[in-house]
């Protein structure tokens, strides 16, 4: 018998009587302000009386006993228990010496009214590869190589620095061989290959669809049984973390999907973890998500709290992630979601607002921000909730950018138009200008518009084969010179001509025709005016940023703005035909500069245009020299854009 940090040990069991945690630590991890349960929960390597093994801690509060059952023990039942705090913090702990790293293993909880439940570790940081379900001891360790990236980082991800976003599923962006759906490219793999892609094409940021552990490969990630454990199908937690570190010393950030909204019913999940409702809501009202037929988190509860904002914490810390996509927001804050009248039960005020669940969220910004304040978090948010981007100390939510997803709407209904129905309707192309800045906007082209019958983004476009890619082209041109940060699904760079599907990648071998190879140009193109010319990006969320040039002509199609930065010198404007009718000598007033080239042009022959109404030369006349008003002339090309400087 020993004495190990004022914790009496006896070295003559199978399992030590051993604590990392504090009082202070377990009142904290009550009242839901533990940001780092992490470094607490789960399972961590250390040494012991100079014998190593593995400490263990799991929060089952109505348990009447805990074990550790796995491989080492041949999964023999309360062979290796736990020892409950008696602090009533439901807390269960212990150290198993000589135990090894990379050992499989459950908790074996005996519950509620005698329930016997066989639960992966909530707060494990790597798993079993599907269709196993155990959880892998596991020592994290990285030597990383990015310290300039982290250094810099400010300027990377300030709102003000450009954002161009490639969203990325990696099990099916490319396969080592595209017959064998259950071969994978592992992280090392995408190392060699994504990384350069994603730099080539010049994107910012690349947004990972969820990558922590979820059992379903169809749920795509959005079902998640591992909120610390990167998944294990294309390898181990440190390659996942080789692969950010690529990316760094390549200047791009890395965005992680991340679901503190729902999750499964999976029997080695959360659901029902001690036998009773433990982390989702009791009251299935609450509890229970009817479209996706998941449980909800109950957010009232600071255990659970606690658990979701130690999430949040160990993977901008831990894997020196650059953001957070918060995903389905809509559905955490509304108490109504997806239920209809007498299936919510309004708050304490009679409204339809999940008020602990806004506090969290509110909390997880608090929280992000004070400990990483050189990361963004971006809300996908559906509806026109106030104030999400809106600072916390102005009673806001304090999200960095929110998706804006009535563009995405409006634009797909506008560009689905043709001939005179589209003109008749540009009111839809328009409206995002008239309540842009009403919130810090990212403008998404994501993967749920590709899937589920929608078709890939080519085939929402009208007409032939040319004004398809020619239409295709010009709402890319929209998306880049609109105000905001921007998201691009990966394939839609190329046209893919198939919904995404999950188990197959993406149709790479459509490069071979020049029209899916120039619209990929045409997007490189696109990242590189983003990203080189200031007034695209700087101002994007100031109404400094947007000036309407000319929108009297849009019954003709043509639309003419300015973007400024905060050096009005290099302010752009742009041309937008939205008809199939060309214009030639169109004149445009202008005030200010007398001299103009023409950097872009969509219909270029590079981009897979007719390579006709360009601007070579662009001549400039006098209006008004004492107020300095010119007038040039140009040629503008059918659903074609144009960008001068």
């Amino acid at each position: 018998m020993a004495y190990e940090d004022d914790h009496f040990i006896d070295s003559s069991k199978l399992v030590w009587n051993y604590s990392f945690f504090t009082a202070d630590d377990c009142q904290a991890f009550k009242e839901g302000t533990l940001v780092t349960a992490h470094e607490k929960f789960g399972s961590h390597f250390l040494h012991l009386l100079d014998t190593p093994g593995f400490y263990f801690a799991v929060w089952a509060p109505n348990a009447t006993a805990v074990s550790v059952i796995g491989d080492f023990n041949g999964w023999k039942k309360q062979l290796h228990p736990l020892f409950v705090r008696l602090d009533h913090s439901g807390i269960w702990e212990g150290f198993i010496p000589r135990l090894p790293a990379g050992a499989l293993y459950k908790y074996q909880i005996t519950g509620f009214e005698g329930k016997e439940t066989f639960k992966a570790d909530p707060y494990a940081v790597h798993a079993e590869l599907r269709p196993g379900t155990a959880s892998i001891t596991w020592h994290l360790e990285k030597f990383w190589h990015d310290e300039q990236w982290m250094k810099d980082r400010k300027q990377a991800n300030a709102l003000n620095a450009p954002w161009s976003v490639y969203e990325v599923h990696l099990g099916s962006w490319m396969r080592p061989d595209p017959e064998n759906e259950n071969l994978y490219n592992s992280y090392d793999d995408l190392s060699e290959r994504l990384v350069p892609y994603v730099k080539a094409m010049g994107f910012t940021h690349v947004e990972f669809m969820p990558v922590m552990e979820h059992p379903y490969d169809g749920s795509w990630g959005y079902q998640g049984t591992g909120y610390f454990a990167a998944t294990s199908r294309y390898g181990t937690p440190e390659a996942l973390m080789h692969l950010i570190d690529r990316f760094h010393q390549e200047n791009i950030g890395v965005i992680l999907d991340w679901v503190p909204s729902h999750f499964p019913a999976d029997a080695h999940g959360l659901y029902e973890f001690d036998g009773t409702h433990t982390y989702e809501y009791e009251d299935m009202r609450k509890g229970f998500h009817p479209d996706w037929n998941s449980y909800i988190f109950n957010y009232a509860r600071g255990e659970v709290r606690s658990f979701l904002l130690s999430s949040a914490h160990f993977w901008l810390d831990k894997y020196h992630i650059d953001g957070l996509r918060v995903d389905a927001v809509n559905s955490i804050i509304r108490l109504d979601f997806s239920r209809k009248e007498g299936e919510w039960e309004p708050n304490i005020y009679g409204g339809n607002e999940n008020l602990e669940a806004i506090s969290f969220l509110k909390d997880l910004n608090r929280t992000v921000y004070k400990s990483f304040p050189h990361v963004q978090t971006i809300a996908e948010e559906a509806s026109d909730w106030p104030g999400i981007t809106t600072a916390l100390n102005k009673d806001g939510f304090g999200f960095g950018m929110k998706w804006m997803m009535g563009w995405m709407h409006d634009n797909f209904r506008y560009f689905k138009k043709t001939g005179a129905h589209r003109m008749e309707a540009q009111d839809d192309f328009t409206f995002s200008i008239m309540y842009f800045y009403d919130e810090k906007f990212m403008l998404p082209l994501s993967h749920d518009e590709v899937v589920h019958g929608k078709s890939p983004l080519l085939y929402k476009m009208p007409g032939n084969e040319w004004e398809q890619f020619a239409n295709l082209r010009l709402l890319y041109s929209w998306m880049f010179l609109h105000p905001g940060a921007k998201l691009l699904f990966m394939g839609n760079e190329f046209g893919q001509t198939h919904e995404w599907n999950y188990n197959r990648e993406l149709d790479w071998p459509l490069l071979q025709f020049p029209a899916h190879n120039n619209l990929q140009e045409c997007v490189r193109e696109l990242n590189h005016l983003y990203t080189n010319e200031p007034a695209l990006h700087e101002l994007q969320f100031d109404k400094k940023g947007f000036e309407w040039i000319n929108i009297e002509n849009a019954g003709k199609g043509i639309l003419v703005f300015k973007r400024n930065g905060k050096n009005k010198e290099q302010a752009v404007i742009c041309v937008l035909n939205m008809s199939t009718i060309p214009q030639t000598n169109w004149k445009i007033s202008l005030k200010g500069k007398t001299q103009w080239k023409e950097i872009f042009n969509s219909n270029a022959g590079k981009f897979w245009g007719s390579n006709d109404y360009l601007n070579p030369d662009i001549i400039s006349s006098p209006v008004d020299k004492k107020k300095k008003v010119f007038e040039i002339s140009l040629h503008i090309p059918p659903l074609g854009a144009i960008l001068l400087k």
